[in-house]
């Protein structure tokens, strides 16, 4: 009985290999990854242009979470030496910019749309469509604006940073804080909304 379940432990083990190989290879499809930037298996990519450079991660960054473009729009382009935490979600219909070396805790969330329309029925009517199709192409009514981190940028556990929001160079966002407004660069805010409450240092 323990050599079966031996033989059943290393079949198992490398199928689940062969799987996790081909999750990679697919995630790598559906983003452009520069030189020493890193997939970990908890990651996610899902681009739903299908277009590879509309999600771009440079050098030597680490992601953990998820990023997802939508199907009528929306770019995110990564710098190098960034890190995205495990559970995080970075969605762009817009356009979502990350700087270089900016520290990205576990469970951010950030949004450059409102997702729906503030119509029911439109409301409705998109998430039929997603149920039905997937992500449409086209989306009216869905009210969206770029955001710009800048470099060194440290984003806590738990926070969201909304459509439209710069946060400045250096600046540190502390943990659970919804970012509405721009950030003043090697500033420290917390809060929700967030107030800045110190400042940090380049």
């Amino acid at each position: 009985m323990s050599t079966l379940f031996k033989l059943a432990h290393k079949v198992y083990g490398a199928f689940s290999r062969l799987i996790e190989k081909a999750e990679f290879l697919h995630k790598k499809e559906s983003c452009i990854l520069e030189q020493g930037a890193h997939l970990y298996p908890s990651s996610r990519i899902e681009n739903n242009q299908a277009k590879r450079e509309s999600i771009v991660i440079a050098a030597h960054s680490q992601i953990l979470g998820q990023l997802l473009v939508l199907g009528h729009g929306g770019t995110i382009k990564i710098g190098e030496s960034c890190f995205v935490g495990e559970n995080s979600r970075i969605w762009s219909a817009e356009s979502i910019a990350i700087g270089n070396r900016v520290l990205i805790s576990h469970n951010v969330n950030i949004h450059d749309h409102n997702a729906h329309s503030l119509s029911a029925e439109r409301r409705s009517l998109h998430i039929k469509k997603i149920f039905s199709t997937g992500h449409p192409t086209h989306l009216e009514d869905v009210a969206s604006a770029p955001i710009v981190i800048e470099d060194d940028a440290w984003i806590g556990f738990n926070s969201s940073i909304l459509k439209g929001v710069r946060i400045g160079r250096g600046a540190i966002v502390g943990a659970a804080t919804v970012v509405t407004k721009d950030v003043p660069a090697y500033a420290i805010v917390a809060g929700n909304p967030a107030k800045i409450i110190g400042n940090a240092t380049p």
